[in-house]
C-alpha cells in the first residue's frame, strides 16, 4: 500500500496503537486472572485507529472528552500508562487520584476531560467546554466522543441545536462500533446512518472508516479546521468495531464468531504495520524494538500501580465541589 503520510507518522501511529492495545490486554489480565482490578471495565481494543488519527489531526491544546470507554483516548492525549494503570487499581497515584476508576479517567494537564459514566452526558459537557474556549477567544477545538447508543439520547439533540446556533468550536464524534451494549443499531432506530442526524440542524457531517488511521486523520482534520476557522461544529460518524465485549463481563451472545473474525481481518494496527513494511519504513527488527519498548512500559505500569499507596481516608470528601478559581471563569 502506497504511503499517504510520512514515515514518522506511521511509526507514531503504530507505537501509540500498540501501547493502547497492550495496556488494555494487560489490564484485562489483571482484572480477570488476578482480580487486582475491580468495578466496570470497557476495553478500547479494535478502536485504536480513532485515537491515533485524532491525535495527528489535532493540537495538544485541543480538548478531548469521551464516555466510559476512555483508556485509549486518555493514553493518546498523553496521560501516562503509569497513572492510568494506577487509576484502574484505585491507587492514589492514578489520574483521578484512585477515585474514578476505569470509567472516569481525567487529566486537565493533558486536556483530557473524561471519562463519563452517564450515557450521553459528555455530549453536552463537550459543547460547554467549546463554549468556554469560544468565550476566551482561543483557537482550541473540543473533540466530543460518544457511542452509537448515546446517539439516541435527548442530550444530543439539545446540544446540536445550541452548538449550531452559537457556532461552537466542537467536533462531535460518534464511535459507531455497531452495538449499544448488546443491541445492534438496526434494532434501536430507523436511522442507522448516524451522521444523518446532523441534517436536522444543517450541521456539516461525514462518515469515515474507523479501522483506518489515515481515514480518521483526514476526516477529523477537515472538521477541526472548520471549527478552528469559526465555521462551527461537525458531526463525524466513525464506523469502527470493538473486538472485546461491551464490558469485561459481556458474554457477547448477540454476535457471531464469524462477524468478529471478519473485523479482526481489518485490524487497524496490522493495516498500519503492513504499510510500514510495504514502504520499507522499518524492518522487523525495528518493529521488535518498538514492541519491546511498549511491553516494558506496560509492565512498568503494573509495578507502579501495585507499589503505589491507597488513597488516604482524608481524601473521601475532597474534589466533590469545583474550585471557585476554575480556569474557565473569567473575572
Amino acid at each position: 500500500m502506497t504511503a499517504k503520510f510520512s514515515k514518522e507518522t506511521y511509526l507514531y501511529w503504530y507505537e501509540l496503537m500498540q501501547l493502547i492495545r497492550q495496556f488494555e490486554l494487560m489490564a484485562e489480565e489483571k482484572y480477570k486472572m488476578e482480580g487486582k482490578i475491580r468495578g466496570f471495565f470497557h476495553a478500547y481494543v479494535g478502536q485504536e485507529a480513532i485515537a491515533a488519527g485524532c491525535m495527528t489531526a489535532t493540537r495538544p491544546e485541543d480538548l478531548f472528552i469521551t464516555a466510559y470507554r476512555d483508556h485509549g483516548l486518555a493514553i493518546a492525549k498523553g496521560v501516562t500508562v503509569n497513572s492510568c494503570m494506577a487509576e484502574l487499581y484505585g491507587k492514589a497515584t492514578g489520574c483521578a487520584k484512585g477515585k474514578g476508576g476505569s470509567m472516569h479517567f481525567f487529566s486537565k494537564e493533558n486536556n483530557f476531560y473524561g471519562g463519563h459514566g452517564i450515557v450521553g452526558a459528555q455530549i453536552g459537557t463537550g459543547a460547554g467546554l467549546a463554549f468556554a474556549e469560544q468565550y476566551r477567544n482561543s483557537e482550541n477545538v473540543v473533540l466530543t466522543f460518544f457511542g452509537d447508543g448515546a446517539a439516541r439520547q435527548g442530550m444530543l439533540h439539545e446540544t446540536f441545536n445550541l452548538a449550531m446556533l452559537w457556532k461552537l468550536p466542537v467536533v462531535f464524534i460518534c464511535e459507531n462500533n455497531n452495538y449499544a451494549m448488546g443491541t445492534s443499531i438496526q434494532r434501536t432506530s430507523n436511522v442507522v446512518d448516524i451522521y444523518k442526524l446532523a441534517d436536522a440542524y444543517e450541521m456539516p457531517a461525514d462518515t469515515i472508516d474507523g479501522m483506518s488511521a489515515e481515514a480518521v486523520h483526514n476526516g477529523i482534520s477537515r472538521a477541526v479546521n472548520r471549527a478552528r476557522e469559526k465555521g462551527g461544529p461537525t458531526l463525524i460518524e466513525i464506523k469502527t468495531y470493538r473486538y472485546k465485549g461491551h464490558s469485561i463481563s459481556d458474554p457477547q451472545k448477540y454476535r457471531s464468531k464469524e462477524e468478529v473474525d471478519d473485523y479482526r481481518g481489518k485490524d487497524p494496527i496490522q493495516q498500519v504495520l503492513h504499510t510500514i513494511y510495504e514502504n520499507q519504513f522499518a524492518t522487523e527488527a525495528d518493529i521488535e524494538i518498538i514492541n519491546n519498548r511498549v511491553n516494558a512500559m506496560v509492565s512498568a505500569s503494573v509495578r507502579f500501580a501495585e507499589e503505589s499507596p491507597w488513597p488516604d481516608d482524608s481524601e473521601v470528601l475532597k474534589d466533590v465541589y469545583v474550585d471557585p478559581h476554575y480556569p474557565f471563569i473569567i473575572d
